[in-house]
C-alpha cells in the first residue's frame, strides 16, 4: 500500500523536474546594484541561464543589512524558479548579529553552492609609521586606542574581521563605521583613517596604484598575485583565517532534484576558462561546492562569527 500511495509522489516530482525551468528565472541580490556581490550575481546568472536555457533576471532589493532581500526571496514560490545571491554578511554574520530576523538562513533556504571566496588583506597608506604586521602590532601596543580602522557599515565583515583580530591579539583600536566600503576607503586613501581589513576585489585597484600597501592578508595561505605578502597567519597569530564570499541558494521545499541540477550547472561554470579569467580580474577564487558541502561551510562561518559577536559585543545599528 505505502508503494502505490508513494508512487504519485515520485511521477509529479519526476514531472516537475523534467519541466524546470518552466519560464523565466529571478534572482535576487539582497544588495545595491553596481556592488561586487551584484557584479557577482551577473557573471553567474548569465552563463547559468545559457546552461538552463532561460533568461535569469537580476532583482536588487537591497537593505537592513540584506534581509529585505532574503525576505523577497522567501516570499517566492518553492519552485527554483527563483534564487538568491547569499553572502558572509547574510548567512554567516546576521544570524548571529540580530536576534530576531522574520526568516531562519537554516531552515528556511536552502544551499545550492558556494560560488566563490574573496580574500580580505590589511592595508594602509604607503607612508604608515609601520612597514608590516608585527609593526603594526608594536605599535599599536604602544599606542592603545590610537589606530582607527574603517568599515563598509557596523556589523560586515570589514568590522568583524578587525575584531576578531584585536580579540586574538590584545590590541586596541577605534573602528570608523562607513556607509559602503567606497567612503570608508577614500578616507583611508586621504589619511583620515590608519587602515582597513578590505577585500582585495575592491582595494586592488588602489594597490596596483601606489596609493595603498598591504600589510597581510587575513587568508589560510599566500596569495598567487602576492606571493611576498605574508598571512596573518603565519606573521603573528597562528591559525587566524577570513574570508569574504558568495553562494547561491533557493527556498527550502525547492525538489532536491532541481537543486542538484543547479549545483552541477554551477560547478561546470566555475570551471569555464572565461570565468577562471574574470574571477581572477576580480581577484576572486572560484569554489562551485556541492549543497552538502556549502552548508557545512555556512554552518562553520556561522559558529566563528557569533563568537567574535559576543566576545566583543557587537551591536547593529
Amino acid at each position: 500500500m505505502k508503494c502505490i500511495l508513494l508512487l504519485p509522489l515520485i511521477l509529479i516530482s519526476s514531472l516537475a523536474f523534467s519541466a524546470y525551468p518552466n519560464g523565466p528565472l529571478k534572482m535576487i541580490v539582497p544588495f545595491p546594484a553596481g556592488g561586487p556581490t551584484d557584479v557577482m550575481a551577473r557573471l553567474v546568472s548569465n552563463k547559468l541561464g545559457d546552461a538552463l536555457g532561460q533568461p535569469i533576471y537580476v532583482e536588487n532589493k537591497a537593505g537592513a543589512h540584506g534581509a529585505i532581500g532574503m525576505q523577497t526571496a522567501l516570499a517566492a514560490p518553492a519552485d527554483g524558479q527563483t534564487l538568491v545571491m547569499v553572502s558572509i554578511g547574510t548567512n554567516g554574520i546576521n544570524p548571529g548579529l540580530y536576534k530576531k530576523l522574520s526568516y531562519d538562513v537554516n531552515k528556511d533556504f536552502v544551499p545550492v553552492s558556494l560560488l566563490v571566496t574573496v580574500p580580505i588583506v590589511i592595508v594602509t597608506r604607503v607612508d604608515a609609521p609601520y612597514g608590516d604586521l608585527a609593526g603594526l602590532l608594536a605599535y599599536a601596543k604602544a599606542n592603545p586606542g590610537k589606530l582607527t580602522f574603517a568599515s563598509a557599515g557596523n556589523g560586515g565583515s570589514s568590522h568583524l574581521v578587525p575584531e576578531m583580530f584585536m580579540l586574538r591579539s590584545n590590541i586596541d583600536m577605534v573602528h570608523v563605521p562607513y556607509k559602503g566600503t567606497a567612503p570608508a576607503i577614500s578616507d583611508v586613501l586621504a589619511g583620515q583613517v590608519n587602515l582597513m581589513f578590505d577585500t582585495l576585489l575592491t582595494s586592488t585597484q588602489h594597490i596596483q596604484s601606489g596609493k595603498l600597501k598591504i600589510i597581510a592578508t587575513t587568508t589560510a595561505k599566500r596569495l598567487p598575485s602576492y606571493p611576498n605578502v605574508p598571512t596573518v597567519s603565519e606573521s603573528v597569530l597562528p591559525g587566524f583565517e577570513a574570508s569574504s564570499w558568495y553562494g547561491l541558494e533557493v527556498k527550502a521545499g525547492t525538489s532536491p532534484e532541481i537543486v542538484q541540477r543547479l549545483s552541477a550547472e554551477i560547478a561546470k561554470i566555475m570551471k569555464m576558462p572565461d570565468v577562471r579569467e574574470r574571477l581572477d580580474q576580480l581577484s576572486t577564487f572560484a569554489v562551485g561546492s556541492t549543497p552538502e558541502e556549502f552548508a557545512r561551510f555556512q554552518k562553520s562561518e556561522q559558529d566563528k562569527w557569533v563568537k567574535v559577536i559576543q566576545k566583543g559585543n557587537i551591536q547593529p545599528d
